[in-house]
């Protein structure tokens, strides 16, 4: 195959600056107390203060500015639109974590090159475009060996990062909990740790010998290097780290079995980044949770109540987004917040109606699913931003898709049918009962109303007398008291 590769601006187009502001048209139309956002972006530049003198020299001030990145791409497969649109992601993430995208450049190889990722006369290529957009970084859109890494810096001069990375240096960005820090931090060190450099011999920390536990003579030798140091330090971070999360996935354990003793159905939220899944959590149920036109804007997952037009409880969570080649370090240590998605009764799969591969979404989600054994789950797809879709788009993705809805969390169109299609897809209560409640078991009654289907209710002089539909666990409670 004969390798070719092109030149992509990508100044400034990765993420669009829509106006976000939501159109009332459902009772939920207000989109919460966005605290968070305000946090988020406390921190501006302000324009026109620059008191920079023109005749100092670089060496003696250099001006604070963002990363100038260059992003760069192997294309091994796919058409050629696929290859663009995975390196427009690319950028959407490097404008996220907070850097200015130059340039791009896709390299068309059989596979990548096991020495510099783009061949050797490519990354002198790389270098001339690092050199004349004035880059300091430079992305590359797959996972690199650190072999890749060290030989593609050393022909661009710069530091090179690989997707992996960056998609670390985002989450821990906007890590906020305590258990998204530890999941954050774990994820790093496992990224970091096959990747150790190690200096030579004079990096040594501790002798040798006998003394050290050697076998004396002619085993002689620096001992423990830094580098091993360096290794046993993270490993017992991350041993660390993976104790906390247990025992913090304990807690949240718990009061997942306390809805499900109580009967409490429950629906995830899950898709692909900015898909819009905080959009309509907040439209459901009016939760305030962050909203962004920002990849990775959610990590910690958010779970608040919802009730069905007939009044039966149930629980709406969020959940962290994915992406294509989402990190393996990142599902591993999300794998116990993931469990949400896992346990739910419906799952919904929310996707960009706008985006220009919405199928390849859904594949990348469905794969991460998967990984986390969410893949049996009562799925809707969920196709959200209807008002900015192609409506041949929409039409396409509806006879692809058994069980699909087309909604827009922005103007809010849709809705309403969401929400009742989330009440006929949730479980019923399907034990029939007959019960003559006294007076002073007011709790059971409350029960029956927060839980079951209430067919009909009549106070009489002994008791309330109550004809519903329940779950086997109240019928059990309830059977004292038939009528």
């Amino acid at each position: 195959m004969t390798p070719r590769s092109d030149i992509f601006d990508f100044r400034a187009t990765a993420l669009s600056d829509e106006d976000d502001t939501l159109v009332t048209g459902e009772e939920h139309g207000f989109d919460g107390d966005q605290y968070d956002r305000e946090d988020r972006a406390a921190l501006r530049r302000v324009a026109g203060l620059s008191t920079e003198l023109e005749d100092v020299t670089e060496v003696e001030y250099r001006q604070l500015r963002l990363e100038r990145v260059v992003l760069a791409a192997v294309w091994t497969e796919g058409s050629a639109e696929d290859a663009d649109n995975s390196l427009r992601e690319l950028a959407a993430l490097a404008e996220t974590a907070g850097s200015t995208v130059l340039a791009g450049l896709v390299q068309r190889r059989s596979k990548p090159d096991t020495g510099t990722y783009l061949g050797s006369g490519k990354a002198i290529e790389l270098r001339d475009i690092v050199i004349a957009e004035g880059a300091d970084t430079v992305i590359c859109d797959t996972e690199l060996t650190p072999s890749q890494r060290r030989a593609l810096e050393d022909v661009v001069k710069v530091k090179v990062i690989d997707r992996t990375a960056l998609i670390l240096d985002i989450f821990a960005q906007h890590a906020k909990s305590k258990e998204g820090k530890a999941q954050v931090e774990l994820a790093q060190l496992q990224y970091l740790l096959p990747r150790l450099r190690g200096w030579g011999e004079s990096m040594s920390r501790q002798a040798g010998g006998q003394a050290a536990g050697g076998q004396g003579m002619g085993s002689r030798g620096p001992g423990e290097t830094k580098i091993e140091l360096d290794r046993r330090r993270i490993n017992t971070r991350m041993a660390k780290l993976r104790r906390e999360i247990k025992e913090m996935k304990t807690s949240r354990d718990t009061r997942r079995l306390s809805r499900k003793a109580h009967e409490v159905s429950s629906v995830a939220i899950a898709g692909y980044t900015n898909a819009g899944k905080s959009s309509l959590l907040n439209r459901l149920t009016g939760a305030g949770v962050l909203v962004e036109n920002q990849l990775f804007a959610t990590l910690d997952p958010t779970v608040r109540r919802a009730e069905t037009e007939d009044g039966r409880l149930y629980t709406l969570a969020d959940t962290v987004g994915f992406v294509r080649q989402l990190p393996t370090q990142l599902v591993e240590a999300f794998r116990s917040t993931l469990e949400e998605v896992a346990d739910a009764d419906l799952l919904l799969h929310v996707v960009d109606g706008s985006h220009p591969d919405p199928e390849g979404q859904i594949s990348a989600v469905r794969a991460v699913l998967a990984d986390v054994d969410a893949a049996d789950v009562k799925e809707v797809i969920v196709v959200n931003k209807a008002d900015a879709a192609d409506p041949e788009v929409l039409d396409r993705l509806r006879r692809h898709e058994k069980h699909c809805i087309v909604v827009s969390a922005r103007t809010g169109a849709g809705l309403a049918e969401l929400r009742a299609l989330i009440a006929d897809e949730l479980p019923r209560p399907d034990i029939d009962v007959e019960v003559l409640l006294p007076y002073d078991r007011g709790d059971l009654v409350s029960r029956l109303h927060e839980e079951a289907e209430v067919l009909s209710s009549e106070h009489t002089e002994r008791g309330t007398h109550v004809k519903a539909r329940v779950h086997p666990e109240l019928a059990s409670e309830l059977a004292d008291f038939a009528a």
